[in-house]
This record gives structure tokens, sequence and C-alpha cells, in this order.
């Protein structure tokens, strides 16, 4: 079965600056990323529908016809919406209330879907959905498996099995509590000894957490990150650190970032006031109906040690953050300063840093990725 997973520009708008580096639907919550989580459910072959730049690294299906299914790459499937989906026809369309899920061929004819439906529609519901995606992935992730055992230098408070810990994983000399919600550490992760975690949480493959580490759900570090310090309801896309000392929480870091020592991120403003975001498509701060929001971070960014960020800051593709106050709250893509200014990054100098960067984990800067960021770097001068 050929399935495409695709991009609603207006949904594409409001998840920037993490959607100039991926489709929405590579969007990681939970335990794996949005297109992962429909492969789990809908055996096929995938593909994708997006912005044109995206498509070396994100390739569209080779054949299309009436059977094919199109699937809106900010639904987080579940086990009932999939079989809905699975059950269209040509020339059908699954809706919840105006909202497309999915369409069979060119759609037409809507089919209602009357259970519930999670959608992903601003860059902050990455994090403010996360609890119920982690929960929901985890009951699908561990039914009828086994958890490791679970080291008897650790603490457990709550209920053991709400622990799965996956094969070449290392959990020693830890608190780990359930009474919130599961703790998921994935296949060679690492929690070294004095962390505290409470769920629920997703530590992905080869993600790591250093020595006393205080760790809050709802968050997920993807594979191969570090964190270190104070972490609170935050998602970290995949190859980022933010591996010492100081506070994160409300937040989205995109992949191959680096949150220098001592870097901090306020989230919540001195007069407890509701939040504004910075809204690229609008090109204005919009408000949000939150209370707590930190920093949004795209890819390949990065801050200098003590570096401290205010509520609700947005920094862009590429940047390098080196202030001795605080910077900003909107950082456009390539820019790198603080609060003495800022100047365009020069892309080779910045080639050369992703390539370093991205051997570290043994993944190579192919001729795709510095396609990719020189497109973005082209235009990224629009949201200056």
């Amino acid at each position: 079965m050929g399935i495409i997973i695709y991009d609603s520009a207006d949904v594409r708008e409001n998840l920037l600056p993490i959607t100039y580096t991926r489709p929405v639907g590579a969007i990681r919550m939970g335990l794996c990323t949005m297109a992962e989580r429909w492969q789990a459910f809908l055996p096929g072959e995938y593909g994708w529908h997006t912005q044109d730049y995206l498509t070396e690294l994100f390739p569209p299906l080779d054949h299309t016809d009436e059977t094919t299914l199109y699937i809106a790459g900010n639904v987080i499937a579940t086990r009932e919406l999939a079989a809905a989906v699975a059950a269209l026809r040509p020339g059908e369309t699954l809706r919840k209330g105006t909202a497309e899920i999915a369409r069979r061929g060119n759609g037409g004819t809507d089919i209602h879907f009357d259970g519930d439906v999670i959608l992903i529609e601003h860059v902050y519901d990455i994090f403010g959905k996360n609890a119920e995606v982690l929960r929901l992935d985890f009951e699908r992730v561990t039914a009828g498996r086994t958890s490791c055992p679970i080291d008897p230098t650790n603490t457990v408070l709550g209920d053991r099995s709400l622990v799965f810990i996956e094969e070449g994983a290392t959990v020693e000399a830890s608190t780990l509590n359930t009474r919130q919600g599961p703790i998921y550490i994935g296949k060679d992760a690492t929690v070294m000894e004095g962390c505290r975690l409470r769920g629920p949480i997703a530590m992905c493959e080869h993600s790591q957490a250093n020595m006393g580490t205080l760790l809050y759900g709802a968050t997920t570090l993807g594979p191969w990150c570090k964190v270190g310090g104070e972490i609170n309801n935050i998602v970290m896309l995949g190859y980022a650190n933010k591996a010492h000392d100081g506070f994160l929480g409300n937040a989205v870091i995109g992949e191959w970032c680096n949150l220098g020592a001592g870097t901090v991120a306020s989230n919540l403003k001195n007069d407890y006031t509701e939040i504004k975001l910075w809204n690229y498509p609008a090109r204005r701060f919009l408000r949000t109906g939150l209370q707590f929001c930190g920093l949004i971070m795209g890819d390949h960014s990065k801050s200098a040690i003590n570096t401290s960020f205010n509520t609700a800051t947005v920094v862009g593709v590429g940047c390098n953050i080196v202030s001795e106050g605080m910077p900003r709250v909107f950082i456009p893509s390539f820019l790198k300063g603080g609060t003495s200014g800022f100047d365009n990054v020069n892309l080779t100098e910045f080639f050369a840093i992703a390539q370093r960067v991205m051997a570290r984990r043994g993944i190579t800067l192919s001729d795709a990725h510095r396609n990719l960021f020189q497109s973005i770097f082209d235009f990224a001068d629009r949201y200056k």
C-alpha cells in the first residue's frame, strides 16, 4: 500500500523553525516521530509530500494512484484512527470536525471520525501535548514485552511496571518516579548515578542523563541527546546537548543543537501573564494562552556558556548565540551574536562546523544536507 505523509501549508508555517529542516511528519514526540507511529500501525511503502527543497532527504513516492493513502503529518496515530484510515475507499476523506485527517486518492466524500484525535497545530503543542502522546506510545511499544531488570541500586517510587528498560541501557543509583507517568529508557541509553527521573519520560536510544540530572516529565530525549542540570517538559528531537547545569523547561530543541554550560531559559514571566510567541507566518508575536513557555530552537543552533534566554525565545536554524545579557526573543536563522548585535553566519564556516559535529555521531554531512541549508539560508532573510 502506498502511503504519503503530507504537510498542510498553514500547519507547517506555524511549526517553524522546527519544520525548516524536516516535514511535519518527521517531528519527534513521545517515543518516535509522527511518521514512525503511522508505520507501526499501517505497514506499507511510505513517501513524503513537503517543500521542494526537502525532497532530497524526504523523497516522494515513485507512483501514486486512486488507492494511495494521504495522511496529514500533524496527526497523532492511534490504533482506532489507523483502522479508520485503512478503511477509506478511493474518493473518501476522513475528517475530525473541519480538520482533514487522511484521504484515499483525491478524496471528496467526507467521512467523520467520532473518536479522539490529537493534532499538532502550533510549535508549543510539541511539548504541550507530549505527556498524552508519550503515554500512548509507552503502552504500544511495551505491550507484551518484558523490561530488562531494574538495577537494585535504584529507587522506584510508584508502579515498577511503568519503568521499561531496553537492552544495553544502563540505569544505576537513581530515583525513578512513575506516579505521574511511565519512564522509558531506550536501547544503549545511560542514566548516570544520582539522577532523579519523574515520569512521563522517554529517553531514546543512546541518550544520556549526566550525574545528578533532575528530569521532570513530560520529557522526550531523542536519539543521542545528552542532558544535565534541571529539565522540565522538553522535547529534544535528537543529537542535541544540554549537558551541564542550568534550567530548561517547556521547550523544543532541534537536532544538532548545543547549549553551553550554565545556559538557562526562563519559561515563566515575572508578572505571570499570558505568553506571546513569535509566529513566522504572521511575522509578529501572537498570544498562546500559555503561562509556561521556554526556548524554541531550530536545528544546528548553539549558545555559549552562561547564556540566559528570556521567556518564550525563538531561535532559528544555524544560529550562534554569544551574549552577556539576554538576547532578543526572536532570532532569525543563520545569525551570530547577542545583546551587542548580530551578524550573518558564514555558510562555509557553518558547513565546516556541522560536518565536524555530525561526524562525531557517525553521520556524514551530505550534498543533500548542504542543499537544504543553502535553501534556508537563501530565503531566511524574509523573516529578519
